[in-house]
């Protein structure tokens, strides 16, 4: 039996819809590890679905690591108001201190690390999550990381 606290856990813990949440531990008979996983394929589903969509609206964020390393990032989404959101610009944020720590060499790498802050989690599986939540395409434009006494 599915109690109001178990999907109201799921949602806190995977900043999913209560809505989706409840479906999801419904189709999993109440095994959050499944539920977890069913929530994870959604947004994949609606992260490929809403990637055909134009990204012409966005932020460029910066992220300074003690005075010797700094991230430039360009983070694209579909609308001015959606580039206003705190949460977005909050995932721009943990994107570009991604970057400062990992340091990956391009796009593609970035999106298949792993989350510095969940290892059960990649940046893609990431942006996925932003997507389903936020309800728009959001796409990693470009970025550049300065290192103090790289030359590039």
């Amino acid at each position: 039996m599915l109690s109001a606290q178990d999907v109201a856990q799921l949602s806190l813990q995977t900043g999913a819809g209560v809505m989706v949440c409840k479906t999801a531990l419904e189709d999993s008979n109440g095994d959050f590890q499944k539920a977890k996983e069913i929530l994870a394929a959604n947004a994949e589903a609606i992260a490929k679905k809403k990637s055909e969509r134009e990204a012409k609206q966005g932020i460029v964020d910066c992220s300074l690591h003690g005075g010797k390393i700094g991230v430039l990032l360009e983070l694209s989404c579909e609308s001015d108001f959606v580039a206003k959101n705190a949460e977005f610009k909050d995932l721009a944020h943990q994107l570009a201190m991604q970057i400062a720590s990992m340091n990956p060499q391009d796009v593609a790498e970035l999106l298949s690390e792993v989350y510095i802050k969940d290892e059960t989690v990649t940046i893609k599986n990431l942006i996925d999550q932003a997507i389903q939540r936020i309800g728009e395409n959001i796409q990693i434009k470009r970025f550049i990381r300065y290192e103090l006494g790289e030359e590039n």
